[in-house]
């Protein structure tokens, strides 16, 4: 399946507590979206998330009624970092992914 990175930029501080996250996964599970891992900036009011999805109007459609921003989402062709790869495949074995 595709991998794609989104950026979502938030008018507040994002404080992402364990339920919200278990809701978002519930939402992109019903639109056929996988939600891997996000970076959260500095200030709290970016986010970084890399999906797995079929296309990015899945990821707009999962945003929507998840009532969180999708404002860039671009296609990547996989990891690039000779260190980080085999770490995160490690985690995502674990993780169930």
């Amino acid at each position: 399946m595709p991998l794609f990175v989104i950026e979502r930029n938030f008018a507040e501080q994002l404080e992402l507590t364990k339920d919200a996250a278990v809701e978002l996964k519930a939402t992109n599970d019903e639109v056929g979206v996988a939600w891997l891992f996000s970076f959260l900036s500095g200030d709290k009011k970016k986010t970084y998330c890399l999906y797995e999805a079929p296309n990015p109007e899945a990821i707009r459609a999962a945003a929507a009624r998840a009532n969180v921003p999708a404002d860039e989402i671009v296609e990547v062709s996989g990891l690039a970092s000779p260190e980080l790869a085999p770490r995160l495949r490690e985690w995502a074995a674990t993780a169930g992914g």
